[in-house]
């Protein structure tokens, strides 16, 4: 069960990303986890947000370029080793991770994969007893 992932190409001129979120909230939004990577010219915002669609929707609407991409979303316990237990199924089923990146719940720490093929990467690692998040799931989270 992957996430869908919405990604915001931005400029890369200060007040950009305060208008993305405006946007986000204004159309009632709520960003779950964000990762911001940028170059000279753009940035890329990549967010799981509560409601990809209307996301999607009011982005576009105010003349944001955004799209959305499927990745994992797997707990990892808050301890000492958490993320290097979890990683050591992706190494030992051969699945390479594009770009990760976290956000913390309630209970549980979560981190988000982007990794090639999303479909073949879930089957393997839940062959190891892993159990991806699905969209529904981090609202609760």
């Amino acid at each position: 069960m992957s996430v869908n992932q919405v990604s915001v190409f931005l400029e890369n001129k200060p007040g950009t990303l305060n208008q993305m979120t405006e946007v986000l909230a204004k159309g009632g939004i709520n960003i779950r986890a964000l990762s911001l990577a940028d170059t000279n010219d753009f940035g890329i915002a990549r967010m799981i947000v509560n409601d990809v669609y209307e996301a999607t929707n009011v982005l576009k609407d105010a003349n944001f370029v955004a799209t959305f991409t499927p990745v994992l979303v797997y707990a990892i316990s808050d301890e000492t080793g958490g993320l290097n237990k979890l990683l050591k199924n992706f190494t030992e089923t051969n699945v390479n991770v594009e770009y990760m990146y976290a956000f913390a719940g309630k209970k549980n720490a979560y981190m988000i994969f982007r990794v090639k093929d999303t479909q073949n990467a879930e089957k393997l690692l839940a062959s190891k007893g892993l159990k991806s998040l699905s969209q529904e799931q981090i609202a609760e989270v």
